[in-house]
């Protein structure tokens, strides 16, 4: 009889033992969705935040486009820099960026400081997200690479939905301040495994000098320029009358979108107004 050879070949045996670990793909995952959800969790509690920091109408949406626009424009400059001066030391600094930031968001006791702070938090996003996707396709290798893609890309969708129900419940809860302390915990525990578990990676620059910030200028005044819009040249809408048959009068409405006791009545369409 012929003795049967249970044993693997070494070539079939070598991957399995090879495997990363997915404790790097969690930490950096959490510290994504936190990036994430900090776009939508902040707008549920705008009407608190307008209220306690007496924020001019017109001024509101800064809350939010501060920190998007850091974020989207400073991203060609988060990635350039994880390549060059190194993946782990630039997502540190994004995060601890970011961790700080959203403490100086939850104590900001004015509205110009609030839109500092978020502005700064975009910065660390900036630098966290593309150093965090960065660190994911080099650790991970064939099919863990392609998982640990798929879950990154779920970690989108998962923060802009659960930013709404967390602002929610935090706000109703805990008050608006809360939305931003959240981050605190999390982010200085994600700093802490960093170090633990995220290995350094050879750089190719001695200095961060050596970045073309020049070049990298142009992208981030285009995002400003696009989120500003177009500016209204129209001037002051003209008022508008409304007058019935049956009346003797008009309705002088100084808005179109004015209706009925919203306007002045007038005894005829160019007599002046009885208040």
């Amino acid at each position: 009889m012929h003795q049967v050879n249970l044993r693997l070949p070494a070539e079939d045996a070598t991957p399995a033992r090879n495997r990363t670990p997915w404790t790097i793909l969690v930490l950096l995952s959490v510290a994504q969705f936190m990036v994430i959800l900090d776009v939508t969790v902040v707008n549920v509690a705008l009407p608190s935040i307008r209220t306690a920091l007496r924020f001019a109408p017109q001024d509101l949406q800064w809350v939010v486009s501060a920190y998007v626009l850091m974020t989207g424009g400073l991203l060609l400059l988060g990635g350039r820099m994880a390549d060059m001066i190194g993946r782990r030391r630039v997502f540190l600094t994004g995060l601890i960026v970011f961790t700080g930031a959203s403490l100086a968001s939850g104590l900001a006791p004015t509205a110009a400081v609030l839109i500092a702070s978020r502005a700064a938090q975009g910065l660390g996003a900036a630098l966290l997200s593309p150093a965090a996707l960065s660190i994911i396709t080099t650790t991970y290798t064939n099919d863990q690479r392609t998982t640990a893609l798929s879950v990154w890309g779920a970690i989108g969708a998962g923060g802009a939905a659960a930013g709404v129900l967390l602002g929610g419940v935090l706000t109703t809860w805990l008050g608006w301040r809360s939305v931003f302390f959240i981050n605190v915990p999390v982010g200085l525990l994600a700093a802490i495994l960093t170090l633990r578990l995220v290995p350094t990676a050879r750089t190719t620059a001695r200095s961060i000098s050596e970045l073309d910030l020049a070049g990298l200028s142009p992208a981030s005044l285009s995002s400003y320029t696009r989120s500003r819009g177009r500016p209204s040249t129209a001037g002051p809408r003209p008022a508008r009358w409304s007058c019935s048959p049956s009346q003797s009068g008009c309705w002088r409405h100084s808005r179109p979108s004015s209706v009925g006791r919203r306007g002045r009545w007038c005894p005829s369409a160019s007599g002046e107004c009885a208040r």
